[in-house]
């Protein structure tokens, strides 16, 4: 595995704001209208709930956290006053993206904070919200209507760290659903179509009895998904059907929906 950076991280999510404030203020835009891959959600909400956490990130870095720092009641602030207004939450989320890629670049990548997942420095977060911003990010422009595009090598980077978070629950806090992974002789391959060796845009999960391991690789697997990488990613973290006409599952389905189904932050 290979990470990107901390610099890259950085750009990355500085590039990722300007794409969704670019959601933000489309012509034609509904701030009203439902997430469809999160429909509790209206796109407002969504961006709110992706600027919350860059803000709560911010704290967290800027700060130095050595222990969890509650997502309220730190005067993150969760928007401006009033709703419905495309210009208010465009200028917020422009503040936003200023203040957390400042706060992770005067930090840089090995400053020891508070964090989730193991890794207990500034690097991780600078990684995490690259990959929260473009899920989100697919979110909201699904609720749009306007097309999504993610840099490829961030695509495969954002798969490497959703395989990793599921395996560090699996070790670390089990619970029902995840351990329901666990089992003998079962395995899923991820394959971009539509990238050349120097990403190595392929995958293989093993859920094993001991828990879900997994390696970048071209192997014969239980099921495979297959399609363009920007869809394998989409379709891997469950904002693309499998049946939709853009991916291909060979072997057995249910395999991929069980894991789909269970594999999560914890």
């Amino acid at each position: 595995m290979t990470l990107l950076g901390h610099d890259r991280y950085c750009d990355a999510i500085e590039l990722q704001v300007r794409q969704l404030r670019d959601v933000v203020t489309a012509d034609g835009a509904d701030l009203s209208a439902t997430v469809p891959t999160c429909p509790d959600w209206s796109l407002e909400q969504l961006v709110r709930h992706t600027g919350g956490a860059l803000r709560w990130v911010e704290y967290i870095v800027r700060t130095r956290a050595q222990e969890a720092v509650p997502d309220k009641g730190v005067h993150l602030g969760e928007g401006p006053e009033a709703e419905g207004d495309p210009a208010a939450l465009d200028a917020w989320l422009a503040e936003t993206g200023e203040m957390v890629v400042a706060a992770l670049r005067e930090a840089g990548p090995d400053t020891k904070v508070w964090a989730w997942a193991g890794e207990l420095t500034s690097g991780f977060w600078a990684r995490r919200m690259t990959h929260e911003l473009a899920i989100h990010r697919a979110d909201a422009t699904l609720a749009a209507g306007l097309p999504y595009e993610v840099d490829p090598e961030v695509a495969v980077d954002a798969i490497d760290e959703w395989l990793g978070i599921v395996e560090y629950v699996q070790r670390t806090q089990p619970h029902d659903a995840a351990a329901e992974l666990r089992g003998p002789g079962r395995s899923i391959h991820l394959h971009a179509t539509d990238t050349g060796p120097e990403l190595n845009a392929e995958w293989v999960v093993e859920l094993a009895e001991e828990g879900v391991t997994w390696r970048r690789g071209h192997e014969k697997a239980t099921v495979a998904l297959r399609g363009p990488l920007t869809d394998v990613l989409l379709g891997f973290y469950r904002r693309l059907p499998l049946d939709g006409g853009r991916l291909e599952v060979l072997g057995e389905r249910e395999l991929l929906d069980f894991w789909l189904e269970r594999a999560t932050f914890g």
